[in-house]
């Protein structure tokens, strides 16, 4: 990277393209390069000091942007991780359609510049290691099912011993998974007395509340409209002229989604807010799929309120 003789006043938009190996780095017209381990963070650290930086943007990679975005912001250095999804369309609209990795570090200095992006605060040790407990028990399961599967359609005697020997050792995992998560809960009154806020909400259980503490930390800290989108339950209009397109929803995170949806089916039997919020939309006519996500995003935005409050879930007076 070469060094740079004066100080612009100018506030930057950074970039960073993360790969395992490197980080490729565009600043102030620039591209240079530093290697993805603690000695290139310490590096880059050291050289974005001399820039008067309003935010450095890099998009989530599967965890491999996390340690350097650790370093950065223990530097004082503003950080945004920002989905690919987005990065994505922009470069679209702006005609990059090339894609190496110093053309990607420069999209991203440009995306946080055209979209005036903020900093983020990032998880704190303790949240990461909950997101990293959830995310596992999730693997877990998805293996659990697959073995299964197999064990359904093998015959052979030695074959079927292997399956379940395999489904023995992930279902002690789970157990374990689940006792440390549990465990990390208990050890932090913070997060002890939320896991007890939600769950006094009838369809939110220990998994449900777990993963929404782990993966949806914005959870009463934004407005409504906030938390629905980053959880993809927002519908989205689809209009083009007259034509007026059905509302949809998409994005956000897969894994809360997936969470609330669960309990949301719960919800609509034991909630009594949400049962007749739900019955509501399929007496005036909207298909069930419709009212579920419907019902999921009244959920949401019912807990987003009772995080925000600190508020434990009050029964309606007429649900007896």
């Amino acid at each position: 990277m070469p060094k740079s003789k004066t100080k612009t006043k100018t506030p930057i938009y950074v970039g960073i393209d993360i790969s395992k190996a490197q980080l490729d780095v565009w600043i102030s017209d620039k591209h240079g390069q530093f290697t993805n381990d603690e000695e290139g963070h310490d590096k880059l650290v050291r050289f974005l000091e001399r820039f008067p930086i309003e935010v450095i943007v890099m998009e989530a990679t599967g965890g491999l942007e996390i340690a350097v975005a650790i370093a950065l912001s223990e530097a004082q250095h503003p950080v945004a991780i920002v989905n690919p999804r987005r990065v994505r369309d922009y470069a679209k609209a702006i005609g990059r359609l090339a894609k190496t990795d110093k053309i990607d570090a420069q999209v991203l200095a440009l995306f946080g510049e055209a979209t005036k992006l903020e900093a983020q605060q990032l998880p704190s040790e303790a949240q990461r290691r909950l997101r990293a407990m959830v995310a596992r028990r999730r693997q877990i399961l998805t293996m659990l099912g697959a073995e299964r599967s197999r064990l359904n359609s093998v015959r052979e005697p030695e074959i079927r011993a292997s399956i379940e020997e395999v489904i023995d050792t992930l279902k002690k995992q789970l157990t374990q998974i689940d006792d440390d998560s549990d465990k990390e809960l208990r050890e932090s009154p913070i997060w002890r007395s939320k896991v007890e806020l939600l769950q006094s909400v009838p369809g939110i259980g220990p998994v449900s509340a777990k993963t929404l503490l782990a993966e949806l930390p914005e959870l009463g800290q934004v407005n409504n409209k906030e938390i629905a989108m980053l959880a993809g339950v927002a519908p989205l209009n689809r209009d083009s002229g007259k034509q007026k397109g059905r509302r949809t929803t998409w994005g956000g995170r897969s894994s809360v989604r997936a969470v609330l949806y669960m309990a949301a089916m719960s919800a609509v039997r034991f909630n009594p807010l949400i049962r007749i919020f739900y019955d509501r939309l399929v007496e005036n006519g909207r298909p069930k799929r419709v009212a579920l996500v419907a019902s999921m995003r009244k959920l949401l935005t019912i807990l987003n309120a009772m995080v925000r409050d600190g508020a434990h879930w009050i029964a309606p007076p007429d649900s007896a």
